[in-house]
């Protein structure tokens, strides 16, 4: 028992010698946000400065600015926006061997996520980024959760982290997940307090995967921190715990992992070490079950649990407000993790708001007002610039070779951190779509959805929108909370979503009155949709700690995907899209005539005066 108060007490300690004293120096530098970006920049493009890709730009040039304004003119004038496929060549000559393209020497590792193509992105990772960045950055924000909770690390650590090693670019260099490279090196006294060792992310069946992840949690009354990047990962364990409650309460009881799941042989070896037979937590659990009609949650079988951090901004609260009765908020603090993406950390939640802190210091930015996201000349903030209220895209510049990055994301400011504005993710920007020039939002969807539900009372499991540029409509996938929804309720329920966006939307409004853009169509998902088509991604080798998804699309890769998932029959599904189409074009046919017939009884008036 002294044991066990005093181990708390010492990784307390520890995090306040490091993740302490990097917050002073964060504070520090928040205190004068333009001269920390100023000197950032300088810094990365003087290491930077002989690369192919620093002299191809004229890194010695800009440095040779004298004040911080113009080395920020200098650098937008002398250096491009890059997406990835623009800095793909050079990250090509690195992966193949050369040495000084973006970067001096080698990279450590590759983050990998998939792109705008069908390559996926290969993310340098330098050895000055993951101990200068990523790693000064997790001192602060794990100790951030030792200052809204003391006891944060005193029991168990139930972390999702990716698969650390996906294989080797042809130079020999890993690739695979930054955390899960970080959690390979954590500290012997830290790693043995996560609940699995990062194996578990290699299974590669996905309920495997999952139910391995749940029955080694759970077998632990004492889980204090979960932490995982997707909430919708939340709703998708709990399934496993639902589904196989009974099987994961045996395996525990015996020290087992059942033998009903596909997992490869080498990693049930490693597991047995997390393993051991608890008889006294299986009767725990057994009991909580009968005494909560036969399913348990994480508030019954993780009392202790202090800190829960998941995303929280932007499209995740449709995947939030499915869980948030899992939990005892009273007891657990919830937070939001941060703008985090696999090309850099961008910033992290600091307080128990959900505005992500800069760190002006590790990364150099720029912001451009969304307002001036569609304007060939683009104006280019500094982060002192920003304004409270205002929405932003993202552009980054980091110590592991990308330069004013397109981060694709929009983001809205909040209050201050000091002198340094800080942010939520509004969504990807991937997430407008525009048809017609309707501009609808992914945001606006997904409140015109949740409209349609107040009002007719008819509630989803799961929605999502894509735009079909070929028929000038949206196609609208609904799992309904109701399996037993039928296809004339949920065209209904379509056209209410339909008159919600008419009213949020003035362009959508426009657009649909002029008949430029059709009605949307409506389908019918099977059970556990979402969780389906997430299989059938991770299975395209797609990572589940980077997996993200937005709810309004246009992309038919991913829609196809969705096809498979539609209740009912296909032809019938034809059948009826195409009456649809049929009715709207009869109705345009008939506005139109009608418009004929005014103008030419206008005309008839005009001369019956003369």
């Amino acid at each position: 028992m002294a044991r066990c108060l005093h181990f708390p007490l010492l990784i307390n300690l520890a995090l306040w010698i490091k993740g302490g004293l990097q917050t002073r120096r964060l504070l520090r530098e928040a205190r004068r946000p333009r001269l920390a970006s100023e000197h950032t920049l300088r810094d990365i493009l003087s290491i930077s400065k002989d690369t192919v890709f620093g002299k191809e730009h004229h890194f010695d040039e800009i440095l040779a600015a004298s004040t911080d304004s113009e080395l920020f003119a200098m650098y937008q004038h002398l250096v491009p926006v890059n997406d990835y496929e623009a800095l793909r060549p050079y990250v090509e000559r690195h992966k193949n061997g050369e040495t000084g393209i973006l970067f001096p020497g080698r990279p450590e590792m590759y983050a990998t996520t998939s792109g705008t193509t069908s390559a996926p992105k290969w993310v340098p990772m330098t050895r000055k980024y993951l101990r200068d960045v990523y790693g000064k950055m997790s001192n602060v924000w794990v100790w951030n959760f030792i200052k809204h909770r003391k006891m944060a690390l005193s029991g168990k650590v139930f972390a999702i982290v990716g698969k650390e090693c996906e294989g080797y670019a042809p130079d020999g260099t890993l690739y695979g997940s930054v955390s899960g490279v970080l959690v390979r090196d954590l500290p012997p006294i830290i790693k043995k307090r996560y609940t699995a060792p990062a194996s578990v992310m290699s299974i590669e069946d996905y309920a495997a995967r999952n139910y391995t992840l749940m029955r080694l949690a759970i077998q632990h009354w004492d889980v204090t921190l979960w932490s995982t990047a997707n909430p919708s990962t939340i709703l998708e364990l709990q399934r496993a715990v639902d589904e196989n409650l009974e099987l994961m309460i045996e395996d525990i009881e015996k020290g087992t992992l059942s033998d009903k799941f596909a997992i490869d042989n080498s990693i049930r070896q490693e597991l047995k070490a997390y393993m051991r037979p608890r008889p006294k937590r299986a009767k725990e659990l057994r009991e909580l079950r009968d005494k909560n009609g036969g399913r348990i949650l994480p508030r019954d079988y993780w009392k202790k649990l202090q800190i829960l951090s998941t995303w929280k901004c932007g499209n995740t609260k449709v995947y939030m407000d499915k869980y948030l009765d899992y939990f005892d908020f009273e007891q657990t603090c919830y937070q939001e993790l941060g703008y985090i993406a696999t090309e850099c950390r961008f910033g992290f939640a600091l307080d128990l708001s959900n505005e992500s802190v800069l760190f002006p210091h590790l990364h150099y930015y720029e912001f451009v007002p969304e307002e001036d996201m569609d304007k060939p000349r683009k104006r280019f903030l500094q982060i002192d610039e920003l304004e409270q209220g205002k929405r932003y895209c993202t552009y980054v510049t980091t110590y592991s070779g990308l330069f004013r990055y397109n981060m694709n994301d929009l983001v809205e400011v909040g209050g201050m951190y000091e002198k340094t504005p800080t942010i939520h993710m509004v969504g990807k920007v991937n997430g407008i779509v525009s048809l017609t020039g309707e501009k609808l939002y992914e945001p606006q969807f997904i409140e015109a959805v949740h409209q349609a539900e107040e009002e007719t009372k008819i509630k989803t499991k799961f929605f999502v929108g894509f735009a079909d540029v070929n028929e000038s409509d949206y196609h609208f996938y609904f799992e309904f909370a109701d399996e037993e929804t039928t296809q004339e309720t949920a065209d209904m329920f379509a056209n209410v979503v339909d008159e919600k966006l008419r009213a949020i939307n003035i362009e959508y409004e426009s657009k649909r009155a002029s008949f430029r853009l059709n009605a949307p169509i409506a389908h019918r998902l099977q059970k556990n949709a979402y969780a389906r088509f997430k299989s059938a991604c991770l299975e395209d080798g797609m990572r589940d700690g980077q997996f993200k998804f937005n709810l309004l699309m246009q992309d038919e890769k991913r829609r196809e995907k969705f096809q498979v998932l539609i209740l009912g029959d296909k032809l019938s599904n034809i059948r009826r899209n195409a009456m649809v189409r049929r009715s709207e074009r009869d109705d345009r046919r008939s506005e139109r005539t009608k418009r004929r017939q005014s103008r030419k009884e206008k005309r008839n008036k005009k001369k019956n005066k003369s």
